[in-house]
């Protein structure tokens, strides 16, 4: 998926939807980490893509609860 997709994508989310986004990519990094850890194949390149991914997240979540503060 490329990235302004993605990014449109998660801005439609909700900020409960973007919280259980974040749980999932979180569950998925530590996935990949012990598959890296095991020496199961590349999975470099899906770390990197998944943590940029959390951090989109993670942005946006910042966004939406600072609009829900000063309202």
């Amino acid at each position: 998926m490329k990235r302004k997709e993605q990014m449109e994508q998660l801005a439609e989310m909700t900020a409960a939807e973007l919280k259980d986004q974040a749980d999932a990519l979180k569950e998925s990094l530590f996935r990949l980490k012990f598959r890296k850890t095991l020496g199961m194949g590349e999975v470099v390149n899906d770390i990197r893509r998944e943590k940029k991914t959390l951090a989109r997240v993670h942005t946006l979540l910042n966004k939406k609860d600072g609009k829900t503060a000063e309202a």
